[in-house]
């Protein structure tokens, strides 16, 4: 028997107008925060920034969003409402774009950028509750696949469209500052669509406010099997790195043959062909994982999938260069398990985390990933400096560990339910 709180809305499927609504808004914003940053290098090149200016900015910005993650779920959950902070956090990583468009230098980057993010980390918790209030206990795998599907095609189109513009405008002859800030300040547009989509589509059911337990009394309502599972996401999350180095290993592996100039683009091509592996098994993945009931247990054979990505890579370095085939290979690979972890980590979350504390809950498996790429990135880039092979072994060990500390755990049992 499901408990009433665990239950979707009465007489709804599970593709009903909030699913849809989350995933038409995701691809708004996926479209804009995506071309955004594919943009900004240039952009910040074009500033004469040097490239520590890039690596400051995004590790500011991912620190700003990991903790509004957790300060934002708990927060929601005291409050009973959600919906409201969440137009809030997509409207603001909308605007980010139009504060870095007027940049002349790297303060008013990290301003923009540091505002677009902290709206970022808030709302992405309590955008995980809400579309976990809306559907059945049964379909949320595919629920969850079927919105990061959403996500991941904007991820696909947004890189597309700002290469295919900035290509455009080179070739007329436009200034590369000038071009880049005025690209820059069109994606402000899909950004604040995306808050316009979130108010006008998604329902949020009633909930009464919990204006009384602490923060600390809070993380201890949490579940063991939560716990351990965060203890999993988290070795994982230390070792799995930025894709941006995935990019950069690509580039220098193609340059000796291709020259610097065409590895880049077959750089950016080949993360293209990742974001697609990614929109085109997330729903797949979610649906075998609602059949099978076994959310955590496929995450964890996930994991393990994402550990030979790294193992890959250490050969390919030894001699020197790859084909473009072996990299299609390891990317399309990449690609398949970021739509496992994306999918099966929110609907696994989702069986364990009590109803009444789903915004506290989201939020500690985003600081968790937050923290762990962060980490991941920071270290696997300092040993590549020394050997590649130290930066993509440590990434491999971590990740296989994860993958074990998930796949040790007990099976799946029924949800925990609501607690009064």
């Amino acid at each position: 028997m499901i408990p009433p709180a665990e239950r979707g809305p009465a007489g709804t499927g599970w593709l009903n107008r909030t699913v849809w609504g989350m995933a038409v808004t995701s691809f708004l914003s996926d479209m804009g925060h995506e071309a955004q940053s594919t943009l900004l290098p240039g952009f910040m090149a074009a500033l004469g920034l040097p490239p520590a200016a890039l690596g400051a900015v995004e590790g500011a910005a991912d620190a700003a969003s990991s903790f509004m993650k957790l300060l934002a779920g708990w927060f929601s959950d005291r409050l009973g409402r959600r919906k409201g902070l969440v137009v809030f956090g997509y409207v603001a990583t909308g605007l980010s774009s139009g504060v870095i468009a007027l940049a002349g230098g790297w303060p008013l980057i990290l301003a923009g950028k540091f505002f677009g993010w902290v709206g970022r980390g808030g709302k992405a918790p309590l955008r995980d509750a809400l579309l976990t209030d809306s559907i059945p206990l049964e379909a949320r795998g595919r629920a969850f696949g079927f919105h990061r599907a959403g996500d991941t095609l904007g991820a696909i189109l947004g890189p597309l469209a700002a290469v295919g513009l900035m290509a455009w405008g080179t070739g007329h002859g436009l200034a590369p500052l000038r071009l880049g800030r005025t690209l820059i300040a069109w994606t402000l547009v899909p950004g604040v669509l995306s808050g316009l989509a979130f108010a006008l589509l998604v329902q949020e059911r009633a909930r009464l406010p919990r204006p009384h337990p602490s923060f600390r009394h809070a993380l201890g309502r949490m579940p063991a099997a939560f716990r351990r599972m965060l203890a999993g996401v988290g070795c994982f999350g230390a070792g799995d790195f930025a894709h941006t180095l995935l990019i950069l290993a690509a580039t220098q592996l193609l340059a000796p043959r291709l020259g610097l100039g065409r590895a880049a683009v077959w750089g950016g091509l080949l993360y293209v062909l990742h974001n697609v592996v990614y929109a085109l098994s997330a729903y797949p993945v979610g649906a075998a994982a609602d059949r099978w009931r076994s959310h955590r247990r496929l995450l964890g054979l996930g994991y393990a999938l994402g550990a030979l990505v790294p193992l890959a890579l250490i050969p390919c370095f030894h001699q020197g260069w790859a084909g473009l085939g072996a990299l299609a290979g390891i990317f399309a690979l990449a690609g398949l398990v970021s739509g496992i972890r994306d999918t099966l980590e929110g609907a696994a979350s989702a069986e364990l985390i009590p109803a009444e504390h789903r915004g506290l809950g989201f939020g500690l498996l985003g600081g968790v990933n937050g923290a762990g790429d962060l980490v991941s990135s920071l270290l696997v880039g300092a040993l590549w400096t020394l050997h590649p092979a130290l930066g993509f072994g440590y990434a491999a060990a971590l990740m296989a560990l994860g993958a074990a500390v998930l796949l040790s755990a007990k099976p799946e049992g029924s949800p925990a339910p609501p607690r009064a």
